[in-house]
């Protein structure tokens, strides 16, 4: 039996069917990821957590090292917790387990979620199974380019201001953030509380129904989870004749032509499908990368407090406590996450607070309240996921190249929105992303679009990754 490149349904089936037993499916993927694995190095640690009997039974996956998982070690590819081992597992994770799932690795990413390229982690770059010159995206860059190059069917990211979605654009796979409060975060290693969500990354959009149903339900150990009866599945492959979607204005300017003819031609697709699409103006979007590396970097510079070197994590001797702080601090904390707790604690301090934090907060209301506006007309926003495909490691210089990779993808986290990445089309070969959003909770109706346009695109290739 191949099971090159079949999906988790399709795997599902299989095993149904009695044509291969779970034991043989789970040893076909740990097999090929001590093969590719080492070319792609998408894995930080390679572990192995069987779940109980249950539709994903046999069907392994992996998890990005910023949630928690049983006995194994959670580094958020950083030094300062390089050999911390997790007491408790993630709801997230845990639920995947209850469901039959597998987990055989902890993926890479950027160090505490901070990054979008996967070259932020502090111990090694992963690489994009389409061009090993090229960076998979981040911060979930480990898990996307693992699903990519067929090391398992499905991974576990989280999504801040795009972790999900941006990686499964340069990756060419399909990433689903949910809603803000459908999926647990009890568990996540936070980065900007009001603004992380985990979601899956999968080879297709029903695959990224039948996890995202699997994970969505309210948390009495997380106060943000609502209580919402959602069935991603069910209405998935209805048709979209008569929707109508918009085309922000922020989003296509100053595109390459290459980005935009791939573009519309999605857009001729939908409208093949009876969708009619409209060109809108969102004025605020354009703050939208501003108000975000305001409010994260002060949601993270509390966040990251707790790592002190006295209660757990890596600890260096000093003369006092401050000693201790100052460098176990230095030492374990890397460029890009010492850079935004320096933001995050300028911008909270009382001179600065009324001057950015709490503008920021006001803007960023008022992107939750135009957003809101253009949902009443319309019953999605569509656009690229990214401005360009994977560049090359080493290419982005500068922290504001870096920042700006986030563009399209970080309005969805500022309001909550559910939102997801599938592969729109190529450009010399190097696949890039269509993003969905809607308003809260309509999450079915993101996945239905989707499924739609996959449908009429056909099946999108997976890179040929030689061992």
């Amino acid at each position: 039996m191949m099971l090159s490149n079949l999906s988790v349904e399709d795997l599902i089936e299989q095993i149904k069917s009695n044509k291969i037993s779970p034991e043989e499916v789970t040893n076909h993927f740990v097999k090929k990821t001590a093969l590719i694995d080492p070319k792609i190095k998408s894995c930080i640690s390679t572990v192995f957590v069987k779940g109980k009997d249950g539709i994903l039974n046999g069907i392994p996956f992996m998890v990005k090292d910023n949630m928690e998982v049983i006995g194994t070690k959670t580094t958020c590819a950083s030094k300062i917790l390089e050999n911390y081992v997790s007491p408790y597992t993630a709801t997230a994770v845990q639920k995947l387990l209850d469901a039959g799932g597998t987990v055989i690795a902890k993926t890479n990413m950027d160090e505490f979620a901070m990054g979008a390229s996967t070259e932020y982690s502090s111990f090694f770059t992963t690489r994009n199974p389409w061009d090993l010159q090229r960076v998979p995206g981040g911060s979930s860059g480990g898990s996307a380019s693992a699903v990519a190059s067929d090391m398992v069917p499905f991974a576990l990211g989280s999504d801040t201001g795009g972790s999900i979605r941006q990686p499964a654009s340069f990756c060419g796979i399909v990433g689903y953030k949910p809603t803000y409060g459908l999926v647990s975060r009890y568990g996540l290693v936070a980065f900007a509380s009001s603004l992380d969500q985990i979601g899956p990354l999968t080879k297709n959009v029903r695959d990224a129904g039948l996890i995202g149903n699997i994970l969505i339900g309210k948390d009495p150990k997380d106060s943000t989870t609502v209580e919402k009866q959602i069935d991603l599945l069910k209405n998935i492959e209805n048709s979209i004749e008569g929707f109508k979607m918009a085309i922000p204005k922020e989003f296509t300017k100053g595109l390459s032509d290459d980005v935009k003819n791939v573009l519309f031609d999605a857009i001729d697709n939908f409208k093949k499908m009876g969708v009619k699409v409209d060109e809108v103006s969102i004025p605020s979007l354009k703050y939208a990368v501003a108000v975000y590396y305001i409010i994260a970097p002060a949601e993270a510079s509390s966040n990251l407090s707790r790592y002190d070197g006295i209660r757990y994590g890596l600890s260096i001797d000093g003369e006092s406590v401050d000693d201790i702080y100052t460098k176990t601090k230095d030492e374990g904390f890397g460029r890009e996450v010492k850079r935004r707790i320096m933001l995050g604690t300028f911008t909270l301090s009382a001179t600065y607070y009324d001057a950015y934090f709490d503008k920021a907060q006001k803007v960023r209301s008022k992107i939750v309240d135009e957003l809101k506006q253009i949902f009443n007309s319309y019953d999605a926003i569509i656009g690229p996921t990214t401005p360009g495909v994977a560049f090359k490691i080493g290419q982005l210089s500068s922290p504001l190249e870096y920042y700006l990779q986030d563009i399209y993808t970080i309005p969805a986290n500022l309001a909550g929105l559910p939102a997801i990445s599938l592969p729109m089309g190529s450009i010399n070969g190097l696949p890039i992303g269509l993003q969905i959003m809607s308003k809260r909770f309509e999450d079915e109706k993101v996945l239905r679009i989707g499924r739609n346009y996959e449908m009429i695109r056909g099946k999108f290739p997976l890179p040929e990754v030689v061992a």
